[in-house]
């Protein structure tokens, strides 16, 4: 496996790759590596031939200075990870290397006013800016995110269509602990205790899936429910419970086409995110989480 540490590393690389004639996979990371990085990793396999991942943790997507510092980092580890999974190319850039003289950010409107990003001020603008130069930086076929990250991974799929990236973007399932809590970097800084009040989360979702699957469509009905759940499990704070629509990530009131129910809530100081897509098929909705 190549480590490159600079960008003119990476496109001298790639451009070899794609002289021989293949197709390259990408999948962007901040590191501390789980089940869920590799599996995006295994799903770009399947339609790539070479396999590249970035490790940066992107400091301007932080709109907390304490959140950034005490991101986990295990270099070392993760690198040993990516190897194991077929990585191919890790890029492990530095700030300076990544941000030179910064004055242009890239954004996306509307889907991120909702949801998280009524609550982390800048943090999509961030995420958007990274994403976009390590496109241009790898220039790959193919780049896989995971969906716990619904709004981040529907924000990338609206800024590649609107910019005219010539990439296309996978939304890989969430991989999930053997109980159900969503797999995450910021899971390691759950007490016992909190985890399995954390559980909660997973628990609304499950009632969710089974009111949809029953016929209710209504937005406030099933939110009603979902928070009763999530409050059992005494969070210390909840930011959301929302139904929205895929494609503006906006509330509905009533579940009609395309969806996302998501979740943010505190246990402990630890901020969990999770979610379900409801997609609309020929049998009637189908719920993915």
């Amino acid at each position: 496996m190549l480590v490159a540490n600079s960008i003119e590393e990476v496109r001298k690389i790639i451009s070899a790759q794609k002289k021989a004639g293949k197709r390259i996979g990408f999948v962007p990371t901040m590191g501390y590596l789980h089940e869920g990085h590799l599996s995006l990793v295994e799903i770009s396999k399947k339609h790539t031939d070479f396999q590249v991942m970035s490790i940066f943790v992107n400091k301007i997507q932080f709109n907390d200075k304490k959140d950034f510092e005490n991101y986990p980092r295990e270099t070392e580890r993760d690198l040993k990870l990516a190897e194991s999974a077929g990585v191919e190319l890790v890029f492990l850039p530095d700030d300076e290397e990544m941000y030179r003289d910064r004055l242009t950010y890239v954004d996306v409107l509307t889907l991120t006013d909702h949801l998280c990003g009524a609550f982390r001020e800048g943090h999509f603008r961030g995420v958007f800016t990274v994403v976009s130069k390590l496109f241009n930086i790898v220039q790959p076929d193919v780049s896989v995110f995971g969906q716990k990250d619904i709004q981040q991974a529907a924000g990338i799929e609206k800024m590649v269509y609107d910019l005219n990236f010539p990439v296309r973007i996978i939304i890989a399932p969430t991989i999930r602990e053997k109980e159900g809590l969503a797999m995450s970097s910021r899971n390691k800084h759950l007490s016992p205790e909190q985890r399995n009040r954390a559980l909660a989360i997973h628990r609304s979702l499950q009632a969710a899936e089974s009111m949809i699957e029953s016929g209710e469509a209504g937005a406030s009905v099933i939110l009603q429910k979902m928070k009763q759940i999530i409050e059992e499990g005494k969070p210390d704070k909840v930011d959301y419970v929302s139904i929205t629509s895929y494609d503006t990530l906006q509330p509905v009131d009533r579940i009609e086409n395309k969806s996302v129910i998501a979740i943010a809530a505190f246990f402990g100081t630890t901020r969990l995110i999770d979610n379900m897509i409801i997609d609309k098929g020929d049998k009637g909705f189908k719920c993915i989480y």
